[in-house]
């Protein structure tokens, strides 16, 4: 719980959960966090074995972030919290 407890931690999971994303474009969907901190955090996640950075050889050098398996299993847990959070902003409508 603590890992997946971290500000940014689930946010990260749930934008590369739909495929691998560049530095920039995790930057552009994750509008508010500092580049400082989000390099810190995919770091940090590449470390513990839940993201994979993958250099490309292009002109210049593209870097793409994926989950891992381990990363991967983590995917489900995420669906069912944003599912409970749909049926509780349902809910309060009613």
């Amino acid at each position: 719980m603590g890992f997946i407890g971290g500000a940014w931690t689930p946010n990260i999971i749930w934008y590369l959960s739909h495929g691998p994303r560049r530095f920039s474009e995790l930057k552009d969907d994750l509008k508010s966090i500092a580049p400082k901190v989000l390099s810190d955090k995919l770091k940090k996640m590449e470390s513990d074995g839940v993201i994979e950075r993958m250099v490309k050889n292009t002109n210049p050098p593209t870097v793409e972030y994926s989950l891992t398996n381990l990363g991967l299993e983590f995917k489900p847990v995420l669906e069912a919290i944003v599912d409970v959070g749909h049926k509780l902003k349902t809910s309060k409508r009613s």
